[in-house]
């Protein structure tokens, strides 16, 4: 029945605005910024208690934290069509430090969007929003921390293997790491699931002694074995070439090994890329490769499990990430771990150890380079020898 013309509309009940957050009352005159930034999270109910300073909070020290707003600073102030202020709940614009802070706390916490925005009183787009211009600029600004180390670093590293594991002539480890994503992250595909029936994302990872990325690659499914991504990657290309990893060692007696890497049973033994003996009851010389071998090899291990540690937002199952911006998210993560380890000497207060991909079987390679074995066996003889 169509209303009587002149009737009166009802008036639908108007919802009540939300309640203005309250201003802080002010601070003493000279207060630090973090003593501001600490106030309007510790009143929070789901906060964690037991953090309170912004080393336990940020996972850095204030110098490394000073140091990655100075990188970021022109383009989170940047004056650009469409741009604005973001502001607190109580409509105190975010200064710099206030939006690295939010980005930070988005990626070691590791909480939703929607949680992190009830700490601030703000819309969870807004913390999407600051999180994701924080990733660009650092994308930009901080690349010279992330990067393949040069002659003289190179001779560094290599004498720091050779100092603390024994293995002459050796520039890193290798590893791969599965980031899980929630099964409806992508729809009608199963490329993204695994060996163990589980949805991931696959991050290879090549460290320094000093658990520094020096070379990453992220982005492919984890239907996708160790072997096949190593295979995909600039690093082998590079090494294959000779371009990367081509500097020659001379050992006592005269044999002569190559620059190379190690990595565990997965991966193929390639001139540059040293894997372990297989097999039961091996001779004194092997074994005692093997040992140390696996001893480097840690090191990478260690590495991937103190940055899933770290950097909470890639250590769980994520819930609907795009596939095109985790990678970058990822590569931003080994980008700070790289600045807290130039700043402060570690990638962290508490080294995380331990298999950094739980469930996961290993996998093994059955593919070996003729002039590899035999620089292998080089290798195991000099290492038994070294005793």
């Amino acid at each position: 029945m169509a209303p009587v013309r002149g009737a009166k509309k009802r008036k639908r009940p108007e919802k009540p605005a939300p309640a203005p957050s309250p201003r802080l009352p002010p601070l003493p005159e000279g207060s630090d910024w973090w003593d501001v930034f600490f106030r309007r999270i510790a009143g929070q109910s789901s906060f964690p208690r037991e953090h309170q300073s912004i080393e336990s909070v940020l996972k850095m020290s204030r110098k490394t934290f000073d140091y990655i707003c100075s990188l970021v600073k022109k383009d989170l102030t940047m004056k650009t069509y469409g741009f604005r202020n973001f502001r607190f709940g109580d409509k105190t614009i975010l200064c710099v430090e206030d939006q690295v802070a939010v980005a930070l706390m988005r990626l070691t916490s590791g909480e939703s969007l929607q949680n992190i925005g009830m700490w601030f009183g703000m819309n969870h787009s807004a913390i999407s929003n600051i999180t994701w211009r924080f990733i660009e600029s650092m994308e930009e600004r901080a690349i010279c921390h992330l990067k393949w180390p040069n002659p003289e670093e190179r001779a560094a590293i290599k004498a720091r293997f050779e100092k603390i594991y024994g293995l002459p002539n050796c520039c890193g480890a290798i590893d791969t790491t599965h980031i899980l994503m929630c099964s409806s992250a992508q729809p009608n595909s199963n490329v993204w699931l695994d060996r163990e029936n589980k949805n991931s994302m696959v991050l290879q990872a090549v460290v320094d002694a000093d658990m520094r990325f020096r070379d990453i690659v992220s982005g492919w499914p984890g239907s996708m074995d160790d072997s096949c991504i190593l295979r995909t990657s600039g690093i082998y290309r590079l090494c294959e070439k000779g371009v990367r990893l081509d500097g020659q060692m001379e050992l006592p007696g005269g044999s002569v090994v190559r620059e190379y890497i190690v990595g565990d049973a997965s991966y193929p033994l390639l001139p540059w890329l040293m894997t372990p003996y297989q097999g039961q009851g091996l001779p004194a010389a092997k074994a005692e490769f093997n040992k140390r071998h696996t001893a480097a090899a840690t090191v990478v291990q260690n590495a991937l499990a103190t940055l899933k540690g770290r950097w909470r937002v890639i250590q769980g199952e994520l819930w609907r990430p795009d596939k095109h911006r985790l990678p970058r998210i990822i590569f931003v993560c080994c980008l700070i771990t790289n600045i807290i380890i130039d700043m402060e000497g570690s990638p962290s207060r508490e080294i995380v150890s331990g298999n950094h991909d739980h469930g996961y079987k290993q996998q093994f390679s059955d593919v070996a380079d003729e002039s590899a074995v035999k620089q292998r066996d080089v290798l195991s003889q000099y290492v038994s020898t070294e005793e």
